[in-house]
Formats: C-alpha cells, sequence, structure tokens
C-alpha cells in the first residue's frame, strides 16, 4: 500500500511504492529492484516504481545515492542483482542481449550530458542516425522527419551544419530532436541541463515538458538541480539506494529541503513541515520562470 500525506499547499507526499496503477499500463515499472557491484554496498536497494505514461519524473539524491543506477538498470543499459524491469509491460529480465538493443533503439529515446553526437554528421544527420540503425532508408521521407523534429525545438535553420558551430544548448537541443524522432515511449535524460546556463537549461527543459503535455511523451530525469525539477510532475528522491520521499507538484523549496533530508529518516517528516504561504510564493515564482522561458 501506499503511504501519503498531503501538506498544507497541496502538495502530496508518498512512501515509495508501486501499486498505485498496474506495472502493465506504466511507461515504466520496477519491481524489488537491486544492484550490487563486487562484494560492496547495494548501489539499488529493493526500489519499486511506477512511472505512468505521460508522466515527467525528475529522480534526485545527492552523489552515490543510486540515481544513476536506477537510470541504467531502467533502460536497460545494466541488468539488476534482482527485481524486474518492464517497459510498458514487457519484462526485460525475458530479453537477450539482441532483443534489449532492439527495445532500446525502438522503444526508448535517450538524452545525456555528453549528448554524443557525431561530430562528423551535420545535425539533420545526427538526428536521423537512431532511424538508420533501426533500419530505415535514407531518402526524403527520413529527411522530412529529421527537419520536423529539429523544427520542433527551434533548429530547423541548422540542418545543415556540424555540432561544433553550435552553442551548448543548442546541441543539446538537437540531441533531444534526436531522441523524439522516432516517438519513444520512454525519455531518459541524465543531468542534460548540467552544463548549461540557467536561461539555456530552462529552454530545455521546456522542450522536455512540451513533449510530455503535447506528444504524451514519458520521461525520466535524473538531476541534482532543484530548479530543474520544478518542471516535473514528481520528484523522486533516492538514498543510499532507497526511495525515501516521493514530493509531487514539486517546487523549489521542497526540493531543497528533502534533499538536505535524504541523509535522515525524517525526510518525509522534514518535508510535510513546510510553511504553507511561503511555499505557494515560491511555486508562484516557478510558474512564473517557466512561462517566461517558454515564451522565449
Amino acid at each position: 500500500m501506499t503511504t501519503t500525506a498531503v501538506t498544507e499547499n497541496g502538495a502530496t507526499l508518498a512512501a515509495p511504492a508501486a501499486d498505485a496503477i498496474p506495472a502493465a499500463d506504466a511507461a515504466l515499472a520496477l519491481d524489488g529492484v537491486s544492484r550490487t557491484y563486487g562484494g560492496g554496498a547495494p548501489a539499488l536497494d529493493g526500489v519499486d516504481l511506477v512511472v505512468p505514461r505521460g508522466r515527467f519524473v525528475a529522480v534526485m539524491g545527492r552523489s552515490g545515492s543510486g540515481k544513476s543506477t536506477l537510470l541504467r538498470c531502467a533502460a536497460g543499459l545494466e541488468r539488476p542483482t534482482a527485481g524486474r524491469v518492464r517497459i510498458g509491460g514487457t519484462d526485460l529480465a525475458t530479453l537477450k542481449a539482441a532483443g534489449l538493443t532492439r527495445l532500446r533503439r525502438e522503444r526508448i529515446g535517450f538524452v545525456f550530458q555528453s549528448l554524443n553526437l557525431v561530430s562528423a554528421l551535420n545535425v539533420r544527420e545526427n538526428v536521423t542516425l537512431p532511424l538508420l540503425l533501426a533500419g530505415a532508408r535514407e531518402g526524403r521521407a527520413l529527411d522530412a522527419r529529421a527537419l520536423a523534429a529539429l523544427d520542433a525545438v527551434g533548429l530547423a535553420d541548422r540542418a545543415e551544419d556540424r555540432p561544433e558551430s553550435l552553442s551548448g544548448g543548442q546541441r543539446q537541443r538537437v540531441a533531444i530532436a534526436r531522441a523524439l524522432i522516432d516517438e519513444p515511449e520512454v525519455v531518459f535524460a541524465d543531468e542534460p541541463t548540467a552544463a548549461l546556463d540557467p536561461v539555456t537549461a530552462a529552454g530545455v527543459l521546456a522542450l522536455l515538458r512540451r513533449a510530455v503535455d503535447e506528444r504524451g511523451r514519458t520521461v525520466v530525469l535524473v538531476t541534482h538541480d532543484p530548479v530543474a525539477a520544478t518542471w516535473t510532475d514528481e520528484a523522486v528522491f533516492l538514498d543510499r539506494g532507497r526511495i525515501v520521499a516521493r514530493l509531487g507538484h514539486p517546487d523549489e523549496a521542497g526540493v531543497r529541503e528533502a534533499l538536505g533530508a535524504c541523509p535522515a529518516a525524517g525526510a518525509r517528516e522534514a518535508l510535510g513541515a513546510r510553511a504553507a504561504a511561503g511555499v505557494r510564493e515560491t511555486r508562484t515564482r516557478a510558474a512564473a520562470g517557466r512561462h517566461s522561458a517558454v515564451a522565449r
């Protein structure tokens, strides 16, 4: 069962559970997932997490909390030591290496801090690369899809340029276009704004938000940035490989408080003790910042 508390401002804080909706109906479901390297302490320790379709979720925690390991296991980049991971009802444990590769290529999008753009290819070619690897044929139809994806991120006019001619924010937008071109079920974004200034980061987060709101995509964002988390529907907090708190409709003050409380047993109690007036003011400022960034 899920234990839920509601703060005075209406935000929900829940103990971790995976029974909110059936796992088969979710975009992503982790059931008792653990990951241990060698003989050390587990990087993940019995994680249960269900992410509904069309949801934007932030995974947060201090360095070493297990958030990057969670992303790698959830995306099929690593196999968990125990437990099960499902993407859209498909149990990844039932897939061999070739099947996992095909699932990642056809049903998952990735946005990494390192971008992984190919310098020898122009922007359009970088965006079409996942489709070519999946067996699509080069031609006008493929180029049209690439231009549509680039237009959605405001870069159609840079389609023939090389990545090195773009700014850091523009390169990240190319990476988002590449991640979304094949309409993936889930997009995993690993610290996509870590190297960007606040204004550029807001533009990147606005694109991910639009992918959820306008295209029904599911986005799982690993981030250490409390401001980035305010763009999401829910923030999930990890500490020592376990989910210790969840915050619905996160605001910056609440996220900072949760991150500060993560090493303590009373993380949820600390979150619930927030003053309602201060929270409302913070959420209003965050919402105004989002609207301003999208308008730009």
